[in-house]
C-alpha cells in the first residue's frame, strides 16, 4: 500500500517497543495512529508526546467487546482505518513446555493469536469493501524456527500461529486490494519480559546451556534497537511484502535446518 495512501492506523501494543516506534514512524509520514494498548499509563505518555498525531485507546487485545468499543472510537476521531497492525503481544520464559502450567499456555496463546485474529475479525471486512489497506502481524523469528533460547514454547506455538494466519489472510484478501505482511523480528529490546510479568505471565530465569542460552548476539531476551525496524515495517507496507525479515542474521542457520529438513521430507515422498 503507497503510505501516501493511507490516513489512519492502528496500532495494538502501541504504546511502547516496536508498536511505538512503528507509530512514530508512521506519524511522521503523515498518518494519523491509533495506539491501544492495555497500560493506561503508557498510553497517556505516548499520546502527550505525540499532540494531535495520536489517540489512544485502552484495549485488552483478547476482549471481543473491548476492540468493538476501540474501533468505534477510533473510527470516529480519524476515520477508517486503512493499516491495522496487530502487535501485542506477551511470552512466558524459563519453562519448557513438560512443565507449563496450562494456563500459561492458554494465556499467551490468547494475547499473541487469538488476539490477532480478533483485530482481523473487527478490520479486515472493511478493508475488504473498500478495497484497499494493510495489515501487519507481528511473529517472531520464533515462528519461523522453533528453538530453545529460553522462550516458552508456548510462544513459539502463538507466533509459527501468526505466520498460518498470515499467509492465509494475504491470499484472502489480495484479490481485494488489501495487502498483509508477517513481521518477524529477531531479539529487540521491547520490554516484553517486564510486560509480560506486568500481565501475569509466566516468567522464571532459565537455566542457561549451550541448547538453552543466549540466543546469537545479545541476552536471551532482548538486544537490537526498535529505531531499526520501525522503516523496515514501512517499506514492507509500501511493498506490500509477505515476510518482513530485521535483525535476524544469527537465526538463519536454525531457519535453513527447518527448510532442509522439510526438503528432504518431501524428496523421500518422490
Amino acid at each position: 500500500m503507497e503510505l501516501s495512501q493511507a490516513r489512519h492506523a492502528f496500532i495494538t501494543g502501541g504504546a511502547s517497543g516496536i508498536g511505538l516506534g512503528v507509530a512514530k514512524a508512521l506519524a511522521a509520514t503523515g498518518i494519523r495512529v491509533t495506539i491501544a494498548d492495555v497500560d493506561q499509563a503508557a498510553i497517556d505518555a505516548a499520546v502527550s508526546e505525540a499532540g494531535d498525531r495520536f489517540r489512544g485507546v485502552r484495549l485488552d487485545v483478547r476482549d471481543r467487546a473491548g476492540w468493538a468499543v476501540a474501533k468505534a472510537e477510533a473510527e470516529a476521531g480519524f476515520g477508517p482505518v486503512d493499516i491495522l497492525f496487530n502487535n501485542a503481544g506477551i511470552a512466558s520464559f524459563g519453562y519448557e513446555l513438560a512443565d507449563m502450567d496450562p494456563e500459561a499456555f492458554d494465556q499467551v496463546v490468547a494475547v499473541n493469536l487469538t488476539g490477532v485474529f480478533n483485530g482481523i475479525s473487527t478490520f479486515a471486512a472493511g478493508m475488504r469493501e473498500r478495497g484497499r489497506g494493510h495489515v501487519v502481524n507481528t511473529s517472531s523469528m520464533a515462528g519461523i524456527c522453533a528453538s530453545s533460547h529460553g522462550i516458552g514454547g508456548n510462544y513459539s506455538a502463538s507466533k509459527f500461529g501468526v505466520v498460518g494466519l498470515s499467509e492465509t489472510l494475504r491470499a484472502e484478501l489480495a484479490p481485494h486490494g488489501v495487502g498483509v505482511s508477517v513481521l518477524c523480528p529477531g531479539m529487540i529490546a521491547t520490554g516484553i519480559a517486564t510486560n509480560s510479568v506486568k500481565q501475569g505471565a509466566a516468567v522464571r530465569m532459565p537455566t542457561t546451556s549451550p541448547s538453552r542460552g543466549a540466543a546469537r548476539g545479545g541476552t536471551p531476551f532482548e538486544s537490537g534497537v526498535v529505531d531499526e525496524l520501525a522503516p523496515r515495517v514501512l517499506a514492507g507496507i509500501a511493498a506490500n511484502a509477505p515476510y518482513i525479515i530485521s535483525h535476524g542474521k544469527g537465526w538463519w542457520p536454525l531457519a535453513e535446518a527447518r527448510h532442509v529438513a522439510l526438503e528432504q521430507a518431501f524428496e523421500g515422498m518422490r
